[in-house]
């Protein structure tokens, strides 16, 4: 599980806008923050890029947020 979704939201961002940036469809990008599939590590660490946070913010790690 990721959480791509909680990061976009804290930060404002659409969807729309980081499927643009990572270069990956609405429908394929909507898959990703909704944990229907999860990224490549290679992709996560593109989108950790493009939202400008470490990548360990995406990573869901037992609910400990903000570590």
């Amino acid at each position: 599980m990721n959480r791509i979704k909680k990061v976009l939201e804290e930060k404002g961002i659409k969807q729309t806008w980081l499927a643009e940036k990572i270069g990956k469809s609405f429908s394929q990008t909507n898959a990703y923050v909704c944990n229907r599939r999860q990224p490549s590590l290679e992709m996560l660490f593109e989108i950790a890029k493009v939202l400008q946070v470490d990548v360990k913010k995406l990573i869901d790690s037992d609910n400990k947020e903000g570590r």
